[in-house]
């Protein structure tokens, strides 16, 4: 078993991740990301880096095959917005709510392909995950069927940094995010809203 320095389900094509894996430079680090594009672009960028390690899985609270959806990526130039190639869902409608006068997402915009989720312990398993110091997870709304699904009695998780703004669906907020902050608060981490979007979980004490 391994302790990791970073782990990012939803890791993009990296360009926001640069400080943070700077930061865990000489420790282990998983970056998952299902969307083909962009997993090609991780791959290339760190094929030297031996304690970097790239997976394609989705994750999501059970082990499946599944229709996966995401932006074209000959669209995204059309779209003219640069986070369209981040917006990778289970969901097409959680995509095509995105829409907006000045992001006009269409579904001939977005590919279908079939892929493998798998839960949070598979992917545990798989990677032989110990620890994890930093867990950053950034999914278009299936944040909390991962949370929900981490055994925190068999994981030693530090931190947790998580989008919350579609925890209830597509721009909500509501009783499932809630549900989500008493479990955590349970395990002994403490929550710290940082921005519209985000919520940092500190682990503070042992349960």
């Amino acid at each position: 078993m391994k302790d990791f320095g970073l782990v990012v389900i939803g890791a993009h094509f990296g360009v926001w991740l640069q400080n943070e894996i700077s930061n865990y430079k000489d420790q282990n680090i998983l970056l998952i990301e299902p969307v083909p594009y962009n997993y090609n672009i991780l791959k290339k960028n760190y094929k030297d880096r031996k304690n970097i390690l790239i997976c394609t899985n989705a994750i999501f609270s059970e082990n499946k095959n599944e229709k996966f959806f995401y932006v074209k990526e000959n669209s995204i130039a059309k779209l003219g917005k640069h986070w369209a190639s981040g917006i990778g869902s289970f969901n097409k409608n959680h995509i095509l709510a995105h829409r907006t006068k000045r992001f006009k997402i269409e579904e001939s915009d977005i590919e279908t392909i079939e892929i493998e989720f798998i839960n949070f312990n598979t992917l545990v398993n798989k990677y032989e995950i110990k620890s994890i110091e930093k867990l950053q997870i950034d999914v278009e709304g299936a944040e909390y069927n991962i949370i929900n699904s981490i055994d925190f009695k068999k994981i030693n998780i530090k931190n947790i940094l998580f989008e919350s703004k579609h925890f209830d669906g597509t721009f909500k907020e509501g009783e499932k995010l809630e549900l989500i902050k008493k479990k955590l608060i349970s395990y002994g981490y403490k929550l710290t809203k940082l921005d519209d979007e985000n919520i940092l979980a500190e682990k503070l004490s042992l349960i």
